[in-house]
């Protein structure tokens, strides 16, 4: 990639200017008036107070780890049919931020009021070319284009607004071929050997096993907002994924080989000039599996879902990333999420549950939950090493909403608010999608 190919604009952007984005997923043909929605209740099972955030149906917050708040806890995104929303944390009222059609949130900047949106390209033939990377001012709407043709996809942007980051593959696989079902997270599809069709979750991990299987050569790169300067960070042959930059360290890259969990080692971290790469957990049993990494607000710490093995033994671990010292917080089953979250100031983790179908096979994990950790070696008594070994603890849980009515095929994606008083999450419990909120103090 040259400096042609990627254009520092300085003009906003109308909506007639944007080219429209790939086709979405189709909504129900009929679905309820939003109006008819539940917007505030008090959990009769939990006694925490909700609240339905989005006024459309099929609006979406952001994923987990995508940073969706200003930095002075004044503002929040996500994203809607109408376009990209933004949210104002003391009222709980949603606006129009901009109706550029085609754009959807990237991240907030940590240190700037401003919307980092990406938009996927088509080239002649229909199918994608790229990407193109604005930056949209909270106050005002206006949208600037900062990168255009970008080969590949960017995911994060770092903590000082100086770098994109993101792949690039020789080879693009569809992991999801077939028909997409509306109101979730996509349609993974595949047959058995009995050539049955799968449950949504089993194919999921056939389709990602065959996308590991293809070797396909791929790079992180990163790409520098001002010059337009493309830097190769690592090359490889593993599928390399989920690329997020440290939340205050601006050349700190975290990422992932992606994959059945089983069968990689997930979580590496780099610096931009491609130095200090490291797999943060190497695992030590047969089917140990750790992964959906995220930083802890300080940068200090990685934060993942582990397992030992699968599906039996869950943990959720951090990994200091000056220290190298670890925690590993114990829960039971029931407790298992999909994603995890912790507040700013790392008091308190939270969990969006999950159903039966996945990993856990939970018989009543259908909930969000409040975590308070405690570390449990403090007895006064320890081994002679116990500076180099693994620190235990465990997580006290608390139920905030029941998501008995949810559809787990749209993973919840819960952030906390900065002020760590709401967490935040998609869900479909009420049929279309919806972003909603809930108090992490009880009523």
């Amino acid at each position: 990639m040259n400096k042609r190919q990627f254009l520092l604009g300085t003009v906003a952007l109308t909506a007639a200017a944007v080219t429209p984005a790939l086709a979405q997923t189709d909504a129900p043909a009929t679905q309820p008036d939003p109006k008819t929605l539940p917007k505030d209740w008090i959990d009769p099972d939990t006694g925490h107070r909700v609240i339905r955030v989005s006024t459309e149906n099929d609006s979406k917050s952001l994923y987990f780890h995508d940073n969706a708040f200003t930095a002075d806890g004044q503002w929040m995104v996500y994203d809607a049919p109408s376009g990209l929303m933004k949210v104002d944390l003391k009222t709980w009222t949603p606006s129009l931020l901009t109706a550029a059609k085609g754009w959807r949130s990237l991240m907030v900047s940590r240190t700037k009021p401003i919307l980092y949106a990406r938009k996927l390209t088509q080239g002649p033939d229909g199918k994608p070319s790229g990407q193109e990377i604005a930056a949209i001012d909270i106050a005002n709407g206006k949208l600037t284009v900062i990168a255009k043709d970008i080969k590949g996809g960017i995911t994060t942007v770092n903590a000082d607004d100086t770098l994109l980051a993101g792949t690039w593959a020789e080879l693009v696989y569809d992991l999801q071929p077939g028909p997409k079902v509306a109101g979730t997270d996509g349609g993974y599809n595949a047959v058995g050997a009995d050539g049955k069709p799968l449950s949504f979750a089993a194919a999921k991990e056939v389709r990602m096993a065959d996308r590991l299987a293809q070797n396909i050569p791929m790079e992180i790169f990163t790409l520098d907002i001002k010059t337009g300067e493309r830097k190769v960070v690592t090359a490889s042959t593993d599928w390399l994924n989920h690329v997020q930059f440290s939340p205050t360290d601006p050349q700190r890259i975290m990422y992932c080989h992606e994959g059945p969990w089983h069968s990689v080692d997930r979580v590496w971290t780099i610096r931009t000039d491609g130095s200090g790469q490291e797999n943060v957990h190497k695992r030590t049993m047969n089917m140990e599996i750790a992964g959906h990494e995220f930083f802890s607000p300080d940068g200090q710490q990685i934060i993942y879902d582990l397992q030992t093995p699968r599906g039996e033994d869950f943990w959720l671990a951090t990994y200091d990333l000056k220290s190298r010292k670890r925690i590993w917080y114990h829960m039971d089953r029931d407790e298992w999420s999909v994603h995890y979250q912790i507040t700013a100031d790392g008091t308190l983790f939270a969990g969006d549950g999950g159903d039966e179908e996945m990993v856990a096979r939970a018989k009543n994990g259908k909930w969000m939950y409040l975590f308070r950790p405690e570390i449990i070696d403090d007895l006064g008594v320890s081994a002679p090493n116990a500076a180099d070994l693994v620190r235990p603890g465990v997580l006290r849980a608390e139920k905030l909403v029941n998501m008995k009515t949810h559809d787990y095929r749209t993973e919840p994606n819960l952030q906390f608010t900065p002020d760590g008083k709401w967490l935040v999450f998609r869900s479909n419990m009420h049929g279309p999608i919806h972003v909603y909120a809930v108090a992490i103090v009880r009523a």
